[in-house]
């Protein structure tokens, strides 16, 4: 399996990274800790070397413990810590009505920085990412905690999280930024204008929800139900009547072009973007091996430069619902 170098550093990984986040938040009940142990070494196992997380990816489980999923991926990898790369993010935390607090000043992020450290279990953090801009915080400001923090050695590189053209020039200016983690998939697209400026600074592209958050799988339909609360795909609009009225049309596409390439559609979604540009990973979520073990395989299916281009003339012809925006051409 060919690997693929994060931005312009020395974090070479595997071509689609595990987003650990559903091990513990937003997509139901919290995996218990010794099962997600289980199923994060035995993603590593099947070739996963990029997994990602955040401090403020936590669950409640039903007993109210909290499951903090920094301490799940770094337990279950800290065997083999040196083979991995460990992405994880600071300034954000969630509000009980599952709003988000942005809190980007520096003093919080080294605070955050140190929690996350204990938490992983580890003394270094290979890719530290702003979760989310801070309107009330420059980006040279933040730029400048980062570069003070790989100066001391706690953190390799860093990144930012749903970021703007603006606000990355502004920061890369004062520290280099490795990567950007921003949405990405065949029905989030608007963050494509991104593209020349990445490529531009040599700056690694990190998608995440690749799949739509599952729809792209094929594997829900209209009556699926998620458990409201706590999925938070209960209340995605690509999940309601509309949205899979507006999404019936690729998912059609995707299946007859997964059976010409004997192939999932779930991995006909995720080639389709590693065949774009060789700098994009992307880092699909899933807590079930058979799923890992599919994902993992879209780095095998190939498509032609013809044969994306013809993809995306398809998807500027469609319009979808979901959650981030619409997708409309």
């Amino acid at each position: 399996m060919k690997r693929r170098t994060i931005g312009c550093s020395e974090l070479n990984v595997s071509p689609v990274g595990l987003g650990c986040m559903g091990f513990s938040h937003a997509n139901g009940a919290p995996t218990e800790k010794n099962e997600a142990g289980k199923i994060l070494r035995k993603a590593f196992d099947m070739g996963y070397t990029l997994f990602d997380t955040a401090e403020c990816y936590t669950g409640i489980h039903a007993d109210g413990s909290i499951s903090y999923n920094e301490e799940l991926v770094g337990e279950a990898l800290k065997s083999v810590r040196s083979q991995v790369v460990i992405a994880t993010k600071c300034g954000v935390h969630h509000a009980e009505d599952k709003g988000l607090i942005l809190d980007s000043r520096p003093e919080v992020i080294r605070r955050s920085v140190e929690s996350s450290l204990k938490r992983l279990g580890t003394d270094y953090i290979d890719l530290y990412y702003q979760h989310r801009i801070d309107p009330k915080v420059a980006p040279e400001e933040v730029a400048g905690v980062m570069e003070d923090l790989i100066r001391e050695g706690k953190i390799r590189y860093w990144g930012i999280s749903e970021t703007t053209e603006e606000y990355l020039r502004r920061a890369h200016a004062v520290c280099p930024v490795t990567a950007i983690q921003n949405r990405y998939s065949m029905m989030a697209r608007w963050h494509e204008n991104l593209f020349p400026t990445v490529e531009e600074l040599h700056i690694g592209y990190i998608a995440f929800s690749p799949m739509a958050n599952g729809f792209l799988s094929g594997k829900y339909d209209r009556y699926t139900r998620f458990e409201a609360g706590t999925d938070y795909r209960s209340f995605m609009p690509q999940y309601t009547d509309e949205g899979f009225a507006r999404g019936r049309e690729l998912l059609d596409y995707l299946r007859r072009l997964a059976e010409e390439k004997q192939a999932t559609p779930a991995q006909l979604s995720l080639a389709w973007m590693l065949g774009k540009k060789e700098w994009i990973i992307p880092i699909p979520g899933s807590r079930k091996p058979k799923r890992l073990q599919e994902n993992l395989q879209a780095a095998e299916v190939t498509l032609s430069s013809e044969e994306i281009h013809e993809i995306d003339k398809k998807l500027n012809q469609m319009q979808f619902l979901v959650f981030g925006g619409s997708q409309a051409k």
